[in-house]
């Protein structure tokens, strides 16, 4: 098991450096069905999980400048009591619904990481953008509560789409919301559950390991080649995760 952790650990730490989001997608049903904890386990362990990499992938991001910091503000504010609303949410909705609504959100995720982003945005704020943040903040906090996830793959292109902010921008700014909601779902799951520390631990060094390499030849990555592959990945770990709740049943 030390060694099945250690994996996904490094890979999740890859995934996290080079997109700057959608590792901790992959963590909630790997940690249920690879390592075999129970759901309520696995999504505290994957917060435990999603405080680390985003700190190995955010600080060569920092060094460049590609974090809008009044973006992650507005964020932020909407996004850490949604990700207490949708912690209470989890608490009443059995393991099936919540794997087959992750499944369904991963569908979500895939198909949107297939669409053609931006390559260029302008340099002037849109109308509304507070607004539009706190939205965007509200959604991905919701989302991380339930589910354990940082909610980069729907950040990142909500940030291009509605704030016309460039994808690279949006990746660190991505990774800087995640790290801070991924702490507040963390706080909010204290009372409900508890992390697998073993595993949390075993997961920690190679995925900041794998985080900080990869963040650094992100740029040297083809962003299409990237897009279509983790987008592929995680429409293949929906299908499994339906096919296991249908099993299980």
């Amino acid at each position: 098991m030390i060694i099945a952790v250690i994996l996904l650990g490094l890979v999740i730490g890859m995934l996290t450096g080079f997109a700057g989001a959608g590792g901790a997608i992959i963590t909630v049903p790997a940690l249920v069905y690879l390592i075999g904890l129970p759901l309520d386990a696995a999504i505290s362990t994957s917060l435990v999980m999603g405080s680390v990499s985003p700190i190995a992938a955010l600080a060569p991001r920092i060094k460049k400048r590609l974090v809008n910091w009044p973006v992650v503000l507005f964020v932020v504010i909407a996004g850490i009591p949604a990700a207490f609303g949708g912690t209470a949410a989890g608490k009443l909705l059995p393991q099936s619904v919540l794997l087959l609504a992750f499944a369904a959100l991963m569908v979500a995720a895939g198909v949107q990481m297939l669409r053609p982003r931006p390559s260029q945005s302008s340099a002037e704020r849109p109308n509304f953008w507070v607004l539009r943040a706190l939205v965007i903040g509200a959604l991905v906090g919701f989302l991380t509560g339930l589910f354990g996830v940082g909610g980069g793959f729907i950040t990142i292109p909500a940030l291009v789409l509605a704030l016309d902010i460039p994808i690279g921008v949006a990746v660190g700014t991505s990774l800087a919301v995640a790290l801070i909601n991924t702490l507040a779902g963390l706080i909010a799951h204290a009372g409900a559950s508890h992390p697998n520390w073993a595993v949390a631990i075993a997961f920690t060094a190679p995925s900041m390991i794998g985080a900080f390499l990869t963040a650094r030849v992100a740029h040297k990555i083809s962003p299409k080649l990237l897009q279509r592959s983790f987008a592929i990945l995680i429409l293949v770990i929906a299908v499994m995760t339906v096919i296991q709740v249908i099993l299980n049943w």
